[in-house]
């Protein structure tokens, strides 16, 4: 975690949608607005029956927070017309392509290229499974703007979603004028008593930033919360420490830009070989698609989406990279399911047997120490001051 310069806030602002909308999109008066969720069944947002499932948090927030926060008050007060709420069949992984079909309260079946996304101008994706990547191709493709705010539950609510998104805006902005142009980054890691090092090649390119400002004319859809730079690995190379969903330990050897095999720490064997497999069976699966850095002071939320926003964490991705401006397209994975993007993080609530024991950058001719045991270094700080 930061320093005592950089302390998380006691306190938030009251979450205001009104204020959010307002800030993230700049709202035209008329423009049209919906929001989507992800269900099992798209039929059960017919007369909102979903609502009867105590499991579905994520998209009863949506209805109770954004769906009928839009239609009481916050859509006429921004000048938006629409408000309608549309379900589609959950993907069952991070940034793969939806199915065409998406359903209405009235339990009318529609499709997203002929009723949706050319018909909305600002969409809201409320979902299970993060929907940028899909969403960020259709925008281009149709013209809207949107945000996706995946896993959604009560601290992202009153925290990253509280905050004033200038700020974050600018605070990222700091950032990523000190991170950008770099040759290289390094990760030094140690787990499992050892050690291993990623080398990233980032070819001197301008770093971006996810801000959390969607505005103007220009196709767009903004990751809420947002907070972070980042950028697209022109290579890579090394090892890197990898905990898996069920708490699995490996090291994965990185060549050539993607994982290609690695050893076993601990947990379940079989998750191990089968993501070995996996990478042998459809090898950009390990293609590393993203380094990104968070910006923001945040406490943790359990959900990745908000803590991969934290300052003083770093993730890696693999996967799909087309919405970040890579090359990897789903059209390139061996299994339309693979097609995936997936955030690797390392943060010290979620990570606790890895430990990120250095990250430095090699730009302008010398090496910079920006991280350290998942705190920002001086200079993070001094660009932050």
């Amino acid at each position: 975690m930061p320093s005592a310069k950089l302390e998380i806030p006691k306190s938030f602002p009251p979450f205001d949608l009104t204020r959010l909308l307002r800030t993230v999109f700049e709202p035209q008066k008329g423009e049209r607005t919906c929001v989507l969720i992800d269900l099992d069944d798209p039929m059960q947002v017919k007369d909102l029956a979903f609502l009867k499932n105590p499991a579905l948090s994520v998209q009863k927030y949506a209805h109770d927070i954004f769906y009928q926060g839009l239609n009481n008050g916050t859509g006429n007060e921004l000048g938006l017309t629409g408000g309608e709420l549309y379900a589609y069949k959950k993907t069952g992984g991070s940034n793969l392509d939806m199915d065409d079909l998406v359903v209405d309260t009235q339990g009318r079946r529609l499709s997203f290229e002929k009723d949706i996304y050319p018909k909305y101008d600002i969409i809201l994706c409320i979902s299970t499974y993060s929907a940028t990547a899909p969403l960020t191709a259709s925008a281009k493709k149709h013209g809207f703007r949107g945000a996706t705010l995946h896993g959604l539950n009560e601290i992202i609510l009153k925290t990253g979603l509280a905050v004033d998104y200038n700020a974050v805006s600018r605070q990222a902005e700091k950032l990523r004028l000190g991170l950008t142009k770099s040759d290289w980054v390094e990760i030094d890691y140690e787990v499992g008593g050892k050690s291993c090092t990623l080398h990233l090649d980032l070819g001197k390119q301008e770093a971006q930033k996810s801000h959390g400002l969607c505005r103007g004319k220009t196709p767009d859809v903004a990751n809420l919360p947002a907070g972070e730079v980042y950028f697209v690995p022109t290579g890579a190379s090394g090892q890197m420490p990898m905990k898996f969903e069920d708490g699995t330990l490996a090291i994965l050897d990185v060549k050539d830009g993607r994982q290609v095999g690695g050893t076993f720490l601990s947990g379940n064997r079989q998750t191990f070989d089968q993501h070995l497999a996996k990478l042998k069976r459809d090898p950009v699966t390990g293609e590393l698609g993203e380094l990104g850095f968070g910006t923001q002071l945040l406490p943790f939320s359990g959900r990745d989406i908000q803590d991969e926003k934290v300052l003083g964490t770093i993730h890696v991705a693999t996967g799909r990279s087309d919405h970040l401006g890579g090359h990897l397209t789903p059209d390139k994975f061996a299994e339309r399911i693979n097609a995936t993007h997936d955030d690797i993080l390392y943060a010290p609530h979620k990570t606790p047997e890895i430990t990120v024991k250095q990250v430095r950058m090699h730009r302008d001719g010398k090496d910079t120490v920006v991280m350290e045991n998942y705190r920002p270094s001086a200079y993070l700080e001094q660009l932050l001051a």
